[in-house]
């Protein structure tokens, strides 16, 4: 199995001052989120298409993480279903892993639509899925907007160190973590729903997949 490549992809977590938090309400209105690096490096592993832009964000501070993305989508799809995994998987969506580790063994899947539906699980390497796991403390919401949606979440860092997600070295913490966004749209010919996929690294496997080691890289926690 492949493991975690040497050039990975960083990502630093901005840390807030310590009586500072920060509502989820999915409008990202909070004036705490201007002090956050911005990512904007996803791409479409896949297809050879420009990407529409997608925003991601995160600060933490002793207690929680917490993320954002803002997704700029012209066509926004909403699967129908009588539960959360069947809404999910049927939409667009933003998605955040972390894993306990470079094989993969296991890691945890959280999954985002625009109505702030999730889909949670636990998950071992090469996708044995575990539906039946929640994600303890996990706090999110989304909204729609003109120019496609924007979801927030909150995770307990109590939450990561229970499941070995929070790491340590020489520069401090980090997880080992993947950001993706499934990008569908609506078939013109009125045939099935169209689904692409954006990851922010290139996992370099012929197939579209996020479940694999080559798509993870590092949120490091910057104090």
């Amino acid at each position: 199995m492949p493991s975690i490549p040497e050039a990975i992809n960083i990502y630093e977590a901005k840390r807030l001052e310590p009586a500072e938090s920060i509502p989820i309400d999915g409008h990202g209105s909070d004036s705490r989120w201007q002090a956050a690096n911005v990512l904007t490096d996803f791409s479409f592993p896949w297809i050879k298409r420009t990407p529409p832009a997608t925003e991601f964000r995160a600060l933490w501070n002793k207690q929680h993480l917490y993320f954002r993305y803002d997704v700029t989508d012209a066509d926004v799809v909403l699967g129908d279903g009588t539960n959360a995994m069947e809404k999910v998987i049927g939409s667009d969506r933003a998605e955040i892993f972390f894993s306990t580790g470079s094989d993969l063994n296991p890691y945890y899947g959280i999954e985002i639509d625009p109505r702030g539906e999730v889909l949670d699980y636990e998950a071992t390497f090469h996708r044995q899925m575990n539906f039946e796991w929640s994600c303890e403390g996990l706090n999110v919401a989304a909204s729609r907007t003109q120019a496609g949606y924007i979801v927030e979440g909150r995770l307990p860092i109590a939450t990561f160190k229970k499941l070995n997600c929070l790491h340590q070295d020489d520069a401090g913490d980090y997880l080992i973590a993947g950001l993706y966004r499934a990008e569908f749209s609506h078939n013109p010919h009125g045939g099935p729903v169209i689904e692409d996929w954006m990851s922010w690294i290139d996992p370099e496997v012929a197939s579209p997949d996020f479940h694999v080691p080559t798509s993870f890289g590092t949120i490091r926690l910057v104090r």
